[in-house]
């Protein structure tokens, strides 16, 4: 049918008076909420006045258009986000429609362009058109198996059972249809391998794997997570039989240099088994010689063998409430290596004298023979030293009292000194999970550090920083832990944070701000009684710590050379750096050699180490959730810890934390990007507001809870 001039005036002409009504209906919203006393930027106009033709991105290609590969990030609603691997700095928004069939995790390519909304904000939009790299190949979730009758039929033919999976990701949109449950009953949870041929636009097939259990029981979502954050829990044949052959090679003092007259001694918590750190103390001529003796795993881990790889997969011991996923078998890392009381052992022993004011001054290290005198326990050391030791503690710790009353006093030195340099302690309280003679979680408290604690983190810190700064003047390589100053986006909303909750932030504007202006900022905040909210604030503008080949400072602790070293039993990091002493510092081979190893290591243990850290999180998450399930309809009082766009997260006293969402707060809130806040009217709430809140529901499987508030 041809056009005529006419048809197409009145269909200019019509989406001309669409336009405009969206407009109108546009300026009506911004004339209601400027009601509210807050700034039209921090609202956020959906799709329909923001997108529309100028957002869309077609299926042709447009002259404006970028092509760029990168990770797909999922969303409940079908849409997601692309993390560029170079280029544009921010994350691309992909449509529902534009996802090609992509799960979270996938390594995708993309089209996409940048356009200015009509608030003049700068946004994204894509579509994805090739998946390059799955990102996973099995999903966790519950198995739902229905019975469907094709209406209109009579027999039992038209209809039939039908499986599909419920994914425990909200981040997977998709529900794939199973064709063999393997046994599997409805409700139970499943881990399903997927099917996908890269066609996109489809929802894949699977198959059941595993069956974990019931869906709502503790063990099936326990193993659940596991699978999930793949956390390995069973070593292989090889690698036991290679880990006991190792273990039970006698000692000789071949090459190591003995401390036979030196009081050494551990400091753990109660619970510890792994016990890889000990620690001596003597004064000498103008200052301090402090020895950290550390286990000396790489001795029973030789390269390029079954235990060597499996250190590099598992990158580090994961520490969960009622159980331990060791890096090593039990019988290295709870034996062998394990630094127990009356025991000698194998060790890589750091001497570093200090001068008296805390300063490092020279650092030896040597392989080693210690033999521990005992197994100080952090309780004990706390209560001995703020003269609270029972007459059954005094007596455990009689022949080490001496010592432990010189350690106090060079730790005051040494934390003084770390304050002065910028240190930034910014650690939020951690739960404490009591279980019951069943299993079940009975109780949760708030973790206690006392002296004892902290003690022995600042001599770790010593030794760490002094093998660093040694490695590094030698041009010996190592893997080294970084810290980068927060980036300029992150630091921006912080300032705004500041700005609005009155705590003076121009120091942090400057280009030569360090750990220290920062924390000026929380001494502030600490005076005005909003410390741990501020301190909340700041840990989110912060920048992730991770390992390197690359030394560059850290920010957060305020030092320039520093790694891990005193940790081989259950971390990859210390494993690597303990090697690379061992083969280049003192049995002279090229350093060269050594740097590629570094690395891979560097590489391994950072990826690890946010595997491990989700999966403990996601634990501890379950355990609180199971706790407060029979606490569902009380009320407690709450703290607000973190404000968005879709609603505030309060913890309570225990330290469970849960969401308010906004659609189910009374009135219209809206989210004020400036000052981390939810407004309505005269009723604002920011990060650090006391609430009350009611529990409204617990949800196992996501690990989550729901609060409403109580006016």
């Amino acid at each position: 049918m041809k056009r005529t001039k006419k048809d197409f005036t009145k269909f200019t002409k019509r989406n001309t008076h669409k336009r405009r009504d969206k407009d109108a209906a546009k300026r009506e919203l911004l004339r209601a909420v400027a009601k509210t006393e807050v700034a039209y930027s921090g609202i956020v106009l959906k799709d329909s006045i923001d997108y529309g033709r100028r957002g869309r991105t077609s299926a042709k290609r447009r002259s404006d258009e970028t092509k760029a590969r990168g990770i797909f990030s999922g969303s409940k609603g079908g849409y997601g986000f692309v993390t560029l691997e170079s280029g544009y700095d921010k994350d691309i928004f992909i449509p529902e429609d534009k996802t090609h069939g992509a799960l979270d995790g996938d390594f995708v390519e993309i089209i996409y362009h940048v356009f200015t909304s009509r608030e003049g904000i700068e946004k994204t939009e894509g579509r994805v058109t090739k998946i390059v790299e799955y990102g996973r190949d099995f999903i966790v979730g519950t198995l739902v198996i229905e019975r469907r009758v094709v209406v209109g039929k009579k027999s039992a033919k038209g209809g039939g059972v039908y499986a599909f999976l419920e994914p425990d990701d909200t981040k997977i949109a998709m529900r794939p249809c199973i064709t063999d449950t393997a046994g599997a009953h409805n409700g139970d949870k499943v881990i399903v391998k997927i099917k996908r041929d890269g066609a996109g636009g489809y929802t894949p097939e699977g198959y059941v794997t595993s069956v974990l259990g019931r869906t709502e029981s503790k063990e099936a979502n326990y193993a659940a997570i596991l699978a999930e954050c793949e956390i390995p829990t069973a070593f292989t044949p090889e690698e036991i039989s290679l880990a006991e052959e190792r273990a039970k090679i006698p000692l000789t003092d071949e090459g190591r240099e003995r401390f036979d007259n030196t009081v050494i001694f551990t400091i753990d918590g109660a619970g510890a088994k792994d016990l890889d750190d000990a620690v001596s103390l003597k004064r000498i001529k103008g200052g301090w010689q402090l020895g950290v003796h550390i286990a000396d795993v790489s001795h029973y881990v030789p390269e390029k063998t079954a235990l060597d790889r499996l250190v590099m997969s598992r990158g580090t011991s994961v520490y969960f409430t009622d159980k331990v996923v060791p890096m090593l078998p039990e019988c290295l890392s709870n034996g062998a290596c394990s630094l127990n009381p009356d025991e000698e052992k194998y060790t890589l022993s750091a001497i570093i004298n200090l001068d008296n004011g805390g300063k490092i001054v020279k650092t030896k290290i040597v392989p080693s023979i210690i033999k521990s005198r005992l197994r100080g326990v952090y309780s004990e050391v706390n209560d001995l030293l703020s003269g609270n030791a029972s007459s059954k503690i005094k007596a455990k710790y009689k022949a080490v009292e001496p010592t432990l009353k010189k350690m106090e006093e060079l730790y005051l030195i040494l934390a003084e000194k770390s304050s002065e340099r910028g240190y930034l302690d910014m650690s939020i309280d951690e739960a404490v999970i009591l279980l019951d003679e069943s299993g079940a979680p009975c109780d949760i408290v708030r973790a206690e550090r006392g002296v004892g604690e902290r003690m022995i983190e600042q001599f770790m810190l010593t030794a760490n920083e002094a093998v660093a700064t040694l490695l590094s003047e030698r041009g010996i390589p190592c893997v080294y832990r970084v810290h980068d100053a927060p980036s300029p986006d992150k630091l921006e909303t912080f300032v705004s944070y500041l700005k609005h909750v009155g705590v003076r932030y121009t120091a942090l504007l400057s280009e030569d701000a360090t750990g220290k202006d920062y924390a000026a900022v929380l001494g502030e905040a600490e005076e005005k009684g909003i410390g741990t909210a501020v301190s909340r604030t700041m840990l989110r503008s912060m920048m992730k710590a991770k390992y390197s080949e690359v030394r560059t400072p850290h920010f957060g602790l305020g030092i320039d050379y520093y790694c891990h070293f005193t940790s081989p039993i259950r971390r990859l990091s210390d494993l690597a750096t303990h090697r690379i002493i061992h083969k280049v510092l003192i049995e002279g081979r090229r350093p060269e050699s050594y740097q590629s190893y570094a690395k891979r290591a560097a590489r391994a243990a950072s990826e690890t180490e946010l595997r491990a850290l989700n999966a403990e999180r996601r634990i501890e998450n379950l355990y609180k959730v199971i706790y407060m399930t029979d606490r569902i309809g009380e009320s407690f009082d709450a703290t607000v810890s973190s404000v968005t766009a879709f609603g505030m997260f309060c913890e309570l006293d225990n330290t469970c934390e849960g969401l308010v969402p906004i659609s189910e707060m009374p009135g219209l809130f809206i989210f004020n990007e400036g000052d981390l806040s939810l407004r309505h009217g005269s009723l604002i709430y920011r990060i650090g507001d006391t609430v009350r809140v009611r529990l409204e529901e617990a949800d196992i499987i996501r690990g989550k809870l729901r609060f409403s508030v109580i006016l």
